[in-house]
């Protein structure tokens, strides 16, 4: 039998598109989710019969399947992170099964390594935040920090496409500290908060959009990683009059209205989809770094990618992709 990657959440926003470019590279998948007749359905359409479904609870029937299943590594969408436990990567050590996750959770990826000591027991990997935070934004620091002698400082932020496919779970983590005090980390003043101090930031061919504060891994992992001294994450909507609003209802949670946003992810994410006809489905991600090169003069250096026609939503998926591919080839 050929080794299998199990995705979780095989049929959701970023899990179809792992599915799919694995598949494309004759590598077989199992569709796993809640839904039999959509993980079957998705199965049925991806091409090559390299990819077969699975009907479970990740939450109360996980072991059983990997038993059964026996993939070589399980691929966590099941988002949002920011207040999940470790249970799906600590099933994975005791079956000795490899393990990844797209989590973008700041608590959640930072404590994975919480796992370091049994993973390598059990000889298996553990790899979280598997996404373009903190993954890709750490490989642009590492193409370029040749350049550097020293990284003082980090400005970096994404802004999806309007008509960009958006998933649920990544909308209910941002809504989980919209309006609320973010932990401290390097380069910042003493209170910053969810989606505040917002700015404009120019995207070759895109144009200006709004950014806001984000909650993200990198900002505790990357100044510890590069010695980075001031670092500020932001993401920003297309649409400035729906970015602006989210501004404004961050003033209402940071004022102390009984506001559970979380809660109300679907139904906002249902209001932005009525906008789409306003926007577009380019979307962009920059990193600008700060410093001082090898002569200790002053040293900038700014990078970008931009995404055109919905194709964002696989900028995620790719670092996930990538390890599955070197995973399966030893």
């Amino acid at each position: 039998m050929q080794q299998r990657v199990l995705i979780l959440g095989g049929y959701g926003n970023f899990g179809k598109r792992i599915a799919a470019a694995l598949v494309r590279d004759g590598i077989p998948v199992i569709i796993a989710g809640r839904s039999g007749e959509k993980a079957a359905a998705f199965a049925r359409s991806l091409p090559s019969g390299l990819a077969e479904s699975a009907c479970f609870d990740v939450r109360l029937e996980l072991k059983a399947n990997l038993a059964a299943l026996k993939p070589l590594l399980v691929i966590n969408t099941c988002g949002p992170f920011q207040n999940s436990d470790y249970s799906v990567a600590e099933a994975c050590i005791d079956a000795g099964i490899h393990y990844s996750d797209l989590a973008d959770g700041r608590d959640f990826v930072g404590g994975i390594t919480a796992l370091d000591a049994r993973a390598k027991a059990a000889n298996v990997s553990i790899v979280s935040g598997a996404s373009t935070v903190p993954a890709l934004s750490s490989a642009v620091i590492e193409q370029f920090r040749s350049e550097f002698s020293r990284i003082e400082r980090l400005t970096f932020g994404i802004s999806p496409g309007q008509k960009a496919e958006r998933g649920l779970a990544t909308t209910q983590g941002i809504m989980s500290y919209v309006g609320k005090k973010l932990k401290p980390f390097p380069g910042t003043r003493a209170k910053v908060y969810g989606w505040q101090d917002i700015y404009r930031q120019t995207y070759p061919e895109l144009g200006k959009r709004w950014m806001a504060n984000c909650d993200i891994p990198d900002l505790d992992i990357l100044p510890e990683q590069y010695g980075i001294t001031s670092i500020r994450f932001s993401a920003g909507l297309e649409l400035g009059f729906l970015h602006l609003g989210l501004w404004g209802l961050s003033w209402l949670v940071r004022w102390g209205m009984p506001l559970n946003l979380q809660k109300m992810a679907r139904p906002l994410l249902r209001i932005s989809n009525l906008f789409d006809v306003f926007g577009s489905a380019d979307g962009g991600m920059h990193v600008v770094m700060e410093g001082k090169d090898a002569a200790g003069k002053s040293h900038r250096r700014s990078w970008f990618i931009i995404a055109r026609e919905g194709s964002g939503p696989h900028i995620p998926t790719t670092p996930a992709i990538v390890l599955a591919k070197k995973l399966l080839r030893g």
